[in-house]
C-alpha cells in the first residue's frame, strides 16, 4: 500500500472516535449495506465521521488491504477496527455495540 495512503486511513481513524468507511454519505447511502450501519450508528447517538469511499479510488482499496478486510462499510472504533455490515448488526442485537460505544467514546447512552 502507498505510505500516503496509509497516513491518510491512519489519520481518520486515529482523529476520530468513530469512523465509517462507506458507500456514499449518511445522508444519500449508495448500497444497503452501508445505509444498515448508519441506521444502527444512528440510534445510539454517536458522532461519527465518514468517508465515501466512492469518492477516491485509492482509499476504497487501501482501506481493503489495511484492515485486511475485504468489503465496505467498515467501522472503527477509538481506533479499532469493528467489522463490517453483519458484524456490526450482530454486535447491535447483541447488545455488545452498545458497550463497544459506550466505552470506547466514553459517553453514555
Amino acid at each position: 500500500m502507498d505510505e500516503k495512503i496509509k497516513q491518510r486511513i491512519e489519520n481518520d481513524i486515529k482523529n476520530n472516535k468513530v469512523m465509517l468507511y462507506m458507500k456514499g454519505t449518511p445522508q444519500e447511502p449508495q448500497c444497503g449495506f452501508s445505509a444498515q450501519v448508519v441506521g444502527v450508528l444512528n440510534k445510539y447517538n454517536v458522532a461519527m465521521k465518514t468517508f465515501n469511499i466512492l469518492e477516491d479510488e485509492e482509499i476504497r482499496q487501501g482501506i481493503k488491504e489495511y484492515s485486511e478486510w475485504p468489503t465496505i462499510p467498515q467501522l472503527y472504533v477509538n481506533g479499532e477496527f469493528i467489522g463490517g455490515c453483519d458484524i456490526v448488526t450482530e454486535l447491535h442485537n447483541s447488545g455488545e455495540l452498545a458497550d463497544i460505544l459506550t466505552n470506547k467514546n466514553k459517553k453514555a447512552l
